[in-house]
């Protein structure tokens, strides 16, 4: 039997030497100085694990590896567990939100 309902959306708090990279910027074209960069991802296992894998490299972004300073789990923990297809809509309308508010977002 599948599990179900174990995927969570998690947000990382990104450095703002981020913003170095043309790829970053080129993504985020209405980002506005000073507020915060992010990666918004989604995953099947602990949003902490998680994000350890991603500093150690392990199937990681490389924004979140090179850049990644601390899971912001005050922007996710509302959601709680969710089936995949919620948390894939769940993780793109909170990079949209993010990017709305002028946050620079990385979302994969």
């Amino acid at each position: 039997m599948a599990r179900r309902d174990h995927y969570r959306v998690y947000v990382v708090e990104l450095s703002q030497a981020v913003l170095a990279e043309r790829r970053f910027r080129k993504a985020n074209p209405g980002y506005v100085a000073g507020k915060p960069c992010l990666y918004v991802g989604m995953t099947g296992i602990d949003p902490d694990v998680r994000f350890d894998k991603h500093k150690a490299g392990i199937q990681s972004n490389r924004f979140v590896q090179d850049y990644g300073l601390r899971l912001l789990p005050e922007h996710s923990a509302l959601y709680g567990a969710m089936g995949y297809d919620d948390a894939c809509a769940l993780e793109v309308e909170l990079a949209i939100d993010f990017r709305e508010a002028g946050c620079g977002v990385w979302q994969a």
